[in-house]
């Protein structure tokens, strides 16, 4: 006898349809699973067996063999201890049922218990796609999975459950729980909380406007990491599109649970500044996504830029000008979608006491630029923004006045965002904002007069300022014009983008 059980192989972000075979034998009792199955799936034959003692089920003395189909698609995780259990239940207990239209996925403990197991948001999509009825999985699960309607989802305990299932029995039923979209609007920190610093604000409003990347140096204390973590309470709310998106890598990542099921907050990774290049880009033996994957619709924030590994850095490049970053590994191949935005801190100089001077560091040129080359010219590029920012001095942190709130700056920022959704909803390929533009898109969309382009050109001369920068001063400048609500690029506009490149000024 064979049975059949539909389950799924999950690598990286990508699913393949796979097939359970149990086939029964004469022989000596024993169990073999083929089909390039890793170590947790080999070892899941001692759990099921002793599940099965646990429940009180008797476990076949037959010859068992089982193949994971297709065979030359490498097996990973213990997700699959559900299905090889439900296929040696159906010829245990010889039922003869249908299961054509039912996908299993699950891990077993030695109480026959069944666990949870990551990426089941993308294994219940999947599903869909597939045209599946209906999905067995762990109950813990329950309401990640609940978030895709159109599924009869039977989320169950154990596997005496399992087996009442498959004998058809009326108390084994789907849950009926429905996912809904409650967005949390509350953060920690608000921008009426930061005293002084109006030209930071002023920049990371541009930022969070256009989808700039930005870069904030200051003297410790200053308020570029505070102003970092309050830059997500003036990001545009996320779209149901990008929940799903956003959920589905946190999902293969195994972050989501019963009480965080869904991401429907724009995601703000922070990592130290001694995460490898495998953290920061994704991968390993058990390939999950990567910080720069996880901050994926949200922000990454890097503090203390230059204290990071050059080579984990050296990683963000290709995602920031593709949105998305392939990992190649011996065996295999994976691509994690990469679109955020990156958001760094820095000392001015190497000496973090410093030397104080009307309210900057003591620093020279020199030591500017030697502390600032330890970071690669080609990443610096791909900074649409930087921003040099004094110590805060006691009038501003004694002050009574309130600052602007973030849903006054919030109200600004996707006033700009209708703006550029308008100007770019009929292109082929989708981008929501200034900061996606290609080569292409600014040619379109960025045209200035005569008296801003000779202003242009005098900074590539006298600056070196790169292709790359050129194009990213006009992107700014769009933006910029954006929030004034402005159709055409003033040269007032491409002034104040030039005053954010400043670190150009030292030929790093």
């Amino acid at each position: 006898m064979i049975s059949r059980i539909k389950t799924i192989t999950l690598l990286g972000l990508e699913l393949f349809e796979t097939e359970v075979e149990v086939g029964f034998s004469k022989g000596l009792p024993s169990v073999t699973i083929v089909g390039l199955p890793d170590n947790a799936i080999k070892e899941s034959k001692e759990r099921i067996r002793f599940s099965f003692a646990s429940l009180g089920i008797n476990f076949p003395k037959s010859k068992i063999v089982i193949n994971l189909s297709p065979a030359d698609l490498k097996k990973e995780g213990s997700g699959y201890d559900l299905p090889i259990a439900a296929g040696i239940l159906l010829g245990a207990y010889k039922i003869d049922r249908d299961l054509s239209d039912i996908m299993f996925y699950g891990e077993l403990n030695l109480k026959g218990e069944l666990k949870p197991v990551r990426g089941i948001l993308n294994f219940s999509l999947f599903a869909k796609k597939k045209g599946v009825k209906s999905i067995v999985i762990p109950y813990e699960n329950r309401r990640e999975a609940g978030f895709i309607k159109g599924l009869n989802i039977y989320a169950l305990k154990n596997l005496g459950e399992v087996l009442n299932f498959l004998l058809d029995k009326e108390e084994v039923k789907p849950i009926k729980y429905q996912g809904d979209l409650n967005i949390d609007n509350n953060y920690d920190i608000d921008f009426s909380e930061i005293k002084g610093q109006f030209l930071a604000k002023r920049v990371v409003e541009i930022a969070a406007a256009g989808f700039h990347n930005v870069l904030m140096i200051g003297p410790p204390g200053s308020g570029k990491s505070m102003i970092s973590k309050a830059l997500p309470s003036v990001l545009p709310r996320m779209t149901e599109e990008e929940i799903l998106e956003t959920s589905l890598i946190y999902s293969a990542a195994g972050l989501l649970n019963n009480e965080k099921y869904l991401i429907t907050k724009r995601p703000f990774r922070s990592p130290h500044h001694t995460i490898s290049d495998v953290g920061m880009s994704g991968g390993g033996k058990y390939p999950k996504p990567g910080e720069i994957s996880l901050a994926h619709n949200g922000i990454l924030f890097l503090d203390e830029l230059p204290y990071f590994k050059k080579s984990a850095l050296e990683v963000l490049r290709q995602p920031l000008e593709d949105g998305k970053i392939t990992v190649s590994r011996s065996l295999s191949t994976y691509t994690y979608p990469a679109k955020f935005m990156l958001i760094c801190a820095m000392n001015p100089c190497e000496d973090s006491i410093g030397l104080k001077k009307d309210e900057y560091y003591e620093c020279s040129d020199y030591e500017k630029k030697r502390y600032y080359s330890k970071i690669s010219s080609p990443l610096l590029d791909r900074i649409d923004l930087n921003v040099e920012m004094k110590r805060i001095n006691y009038d501003e942190l004694s002050s009574k006045t309130k600052s602007e709130s973030s849903a006054v700056i919030k109200k600004r920022v996707e006033k700009a965002r209708e703006i550029q959704l308008e100007r770019f909803k009929g292109l082929k390929k989708k981008i929501f904002a200034n900061g996606q533009m290609n080569t292409k898109h600014v040619k379109k969309f960025c045209n200035i007069d005569n008296e801003s382009n000779d202003l242009l050109k005098f900074a590539v001369n006298k600056f070196s300022l790169s292709a790359r920068g050129y194009f990213k001063v006009l992107k700014v400048s769009r933006t910029i014009a954006d929030l004034d609500e402005s159709s055409d690029i003033k040269i007032s506009h491409v002034q104040e983008a030039l005053q954010y490149r400043t670190i150009d000024f030292y030929n790093i």
